[in-house]
């Protein structure tokens, strides 16, 4: 909730788009961008302006066409998004900005609790062989894409994937989970709702991470109307942060890794945020 004395430690007025870095959010993220190649000619391209523009379709959710003329060419940003995710900077951006909302919270880097969940959205109108499939969600009654994530109990995205809506929970928690890849090693507790519940999440979870022990919250039958259920309303908070990014209100992307890209991204500024609003 607003209120006078928050408001203006998130005003953005001062900027020429309220989507553009800070000085303080571009220092941090400077340093994470890989160098030009060596030999040739000189890079000519002003990579903070590439980032601008790379936030300001995240922000507004804009086709590329529609960048404004005053950042660089939509070729140049969407190859450069291209690129950054392709060859890991995306990702290891991401971890950099985790490990330090972790340390500024005074939190160990490695969680050791976690909350898991998905978010079924509606696909654009698109088909061919080259895009990848969307599915039907019974449960939700949606056709498109689902979003698959896991949070530490701060709120802060640790790690997602991508996949139609007619995969089950279960069975997209499991790839989910294998595909941690060791990456939080104290991990000990996840927590879940009913669809997670079964012995095939089990088992899937304990031949990847035999380790973590999965504990399901469930709503009470006896509840009525809206009820803040302990731990999912964490990970529920977090889809409605990453939400404000227009870019995720509906899957406009082809591919799903493309999807997973914007999905980190608005991770990312919801991190460089935290980590550079003034106290």
């Amino acid at each position: 909730m607003w209120t006078p004395e928050s408001r203006p430690l998130y005003n953005r007025d001062h900027l020429r788009y309220p989507s553009d870095l800070t000085d303080a959010e571009w220092t941090l993220v400077e340093p994470l961008l890989p160098p030009a190649k060596r030999g040739g000619r000189k890079r000519t391209v002003n990579l903070r302006e590439v980032v601008n523009g790379i936030m300001y379709v995240l922000g507004t959710g804009c086709q590329w066409r529609a960048l404004p003329k005053d950042l660089p060419p939509r070729s140049t940003v969407f190859d450069y998004l291209d690129l950054w995710s392709w060859d890991g900077t995306l990702d290891r951006i991401h971890h950099e900005l985790y490990v330090r909302c972790r340390e500024q919270a005074e939190r160990e880097a490695s969680p050791t609790a976690a909350i898991i969940d998905s978010q079924s959205v509606k696909s654009a109108e698109k088909g061919g062989g080259s895009i990848d499939p969307a599915g039907y969600d019974g449960g939700k009654k949606i056709k498109g894409k689902k979003r698959h994530i896991v949070v530490d109990t701060q709120g802060f995205l640790m790690h997602a994937i991508v996949h139609a809506a007619n995969i089950q929970d279960r069975d997209g928690g499991v790839v989910l989970m294998a595909s941690l890849f060791g990456l939080f090693p104290f991990l000990l507790k996840l927590f879940a709702d009913g669809g997670y519940q079964g012995e095939q999440f089990q088992s899937g979870l304990r031949a990847a991470l035999t380790h973590v022990q999965v504990e399901i919250v469930k709503r009470s039958d006896r509840a009525k109307g809206f009820v803040v259920l302990p731990k999912r309303w964490i990970v529920e908070r977090t889809f409605a942060w990453l939400n404000r990014c227009r870019r995720l209100a509906k899957d406009w992307e082809n591919l799903n890794r493309k999807g997973l890209t914007f999905l980190r991204l608005a991770s990312i500024r919801l991190m460089l945020r935290r980590l550079c609003k003034p106290v």
